[in-house]
């Protein structure tokens, strides 16, 4: 298993993630205000199968890199640093837009909202970077099987960010309606999720205990 400091640190990179707007996040939102809370729902089963899928190929994969190229982890560690200073201007750019600022979507049947939200997640290149970059700093092959530590890892953040969607989901009609009376929240949140992620990625890039 990982080290609990690499989980926590893991686990509040994606939490920091999943609040910042992206493809995911705007799909569910928009599925949710213009269909209905179930529908969002569907979205985002469709949405976990992709995290599945990302998930299980990291851990495979991650596991042969540690195996053949060990040294790799520098080149992966600023890679990762670099992506979420990134996602962290992403946030704190000026003129950003909402991701509650929604575009009209036709009614999809059951069938195509689950297919969709799938598609959309297998095509967000913020998952995969997180997957194939952010996820491999945090496994060490001094604490045990490095397949293990993957699925651990990738589960931590398969159930923060199935959680938290499935309540923005939920409550996306509620909080359009709060953020577009309250434009200050908006912003507020945003250099929140920036903040963070910029301090991460200023640990990780300059973190050499490995």
């Amino acid at each position: 298993m990982p080290e609990l400091s690499s989980l926590i640190a893991f686990g509040l990179i994606a939490f920091g993630m999943v609040l910042t707007p992206g493809p995911n996040m705007i799909y569910l939102i928009s599925r949710s205000i213009c269909q209905g809370r179930l529908a969002g729902l569907i979205s985002l089963g469709g949405v976990t199968l992709g995290f599945v899928f990302y998930m299980l190929c990291a851990a495979f994969g991650i596991t042969a890199l540690v195996m053949a190229v060990p040294y790799a982890y520098d080149a992966l560690r600023i890679g990762g640093a670099l992506y979420l200073l990134y996602l962290a201007w992403q946030a704190l750019r000026p003129g950003g837009r909402s991701p509650f600022q929604v575009r009209q979507l036709p009614k999809d049947s059951p069938r195509k909202l689950f297919l969709m939200g799938f598609l959309t997640n297998l095509l967000n290149p913020k998952i995969a970077m997180m997957y194939l970059s952010l996820l491999p700093q945090f496994i060490s092959p001094d604490h045990g099987s490095v397949l293990v530590q993957s699925l651990a890892l990738g589960m931590t953040q398969l159930v923060i960010s199935v959680s938290i969607n499935a309540v923005i989901a939920v409550t996306a009609g509620t909080i359009a309606g709060f953020l577009a009376g309250r434009p200050f929240w908006a912003v507020v949140q945003r250099w929140m999720v920036g903040t963070v992620l910029a301090g991460l990625a200023v640990r990780m890039a300059t973190d050499t205990s490995r």
